[in-house]
């Protein structure tokens, strides 16, 4: 007896996941509380629908959080192409702020997705991303050059611990901004 063939999946099906990830996304930036229900009605879609795509809104969470830092290592390399190193790293670390937004809403599922060894298989992409930014930023003098990866992750991890209030993009990019006058290379004597 031949195995049951598997269906490939529908063109609409496809779309309506995309839509919902795309939906999450905004939802879960302007209210990190922002409930199943409400991201189906902005997409126009039933419950059934959504729980076909995501069993709860924790594995949303968890999708957004897989595509938001794949999209910021894949970003790297391209703004290193578009940009000078200094500027390519504050368009990234900027890129990683918004993130910063969803992920500090999105804390509980990210914590469950990093006990699911999400955080050891992204980490040292991250860091080799961020890395190829700093080092860029290096070599053309822009940068220090006793700043690493993992101690500007570690300065910039404020991103997703901020309380999220009313200001706070206007806090989070006056915090970037003080980070990267740190990590300028001292002008010459």
């Amino acid at each position: 007896m031949a195995a049951p063939r598997r269906r490939a999946p529908r063109s609409d099906g496809e779309e309506n996941r995309a839509r919902i990830i795309e939906a999450a996304r905004h939802a879960f930036t302007a209210d990190p509380g922002a409930s199943l229900q409400s991201i189906s009605k902005a997409v126009g879609i039933g419950q059934g629908t959504m729980y076909r795509h995501f069993a709860n809104r924790e594995e949303l969470l968890v999708t957004v959080y897989r595509e938001d830092v794949e999209a910021l290592i894949d970003a790297a390399p391209r703004l290193l192409d578009e940009h000078e190193p200094v500027e390519a790293l504050r368009r990234w670390l900027g890129q990683l702020a918004a993130y910063g937004r969803i992920k500090h809403g999105a804390s509980r599922a990210v914590e469950a997705a990093t006990r699911a060894d999400l955080g050891s298989h992204y980490y040292p992409p991250f860091i080799d991303a961020l890395g190829r930014l700093l080092t860029a930023g290096q070599e053309t003098g822009g940068l220090r050059r006793d700043a690493d990866a993992d101690e500007v992750l570690l300065l910039v991890s404020f991103l997703w611990k901020a309380d999220g209030g009313a200001d706070w993009q206007s806090r989070a990019e006056h915090a970037l901004g003080i980070v990267l006058d740190g990590l300028r290379a001292p002008a010459p004597r």
